[in-house]
């Protein structure tokens, strides 16, 4: 049984650090990063915002997907 909460868009949106917890979206898995100094309020570095879909970002990234190892999964992206 996959007990993994399952977030829509919306949902995710609503975490976006500006009242409590960062979650970010890549590949289908959903991460809080709340804990982390990188993403200050829910701001990466004034280029991406908390509550998002980072997916097309992390082509770009200058970091692969080594960076969300230390996070917590804490669901999906339907």
């Amino acid at each position: 049984m996959d007990d993994k909460k399952k977030f829509t868009s919306e949902e995710l949106a609503g975490y976006g650090g500006e009242d409590g917890d960062s979650y970010v979206a890549v590949n289908g898995k959903v991460y809080d990063v709340s804990d982390s100094d990188m993403w200050e309020d829910g701001d990466h570095f004034g280029e991406h915002k908390a509550g998002e879909d980072l997916t097309e970002a992390m082509e770009n990234a200058p970091h692969g997907m080594e960076v969300f190892d230390d996070f917590p999964e804490v669901g999906e992206l339907e």
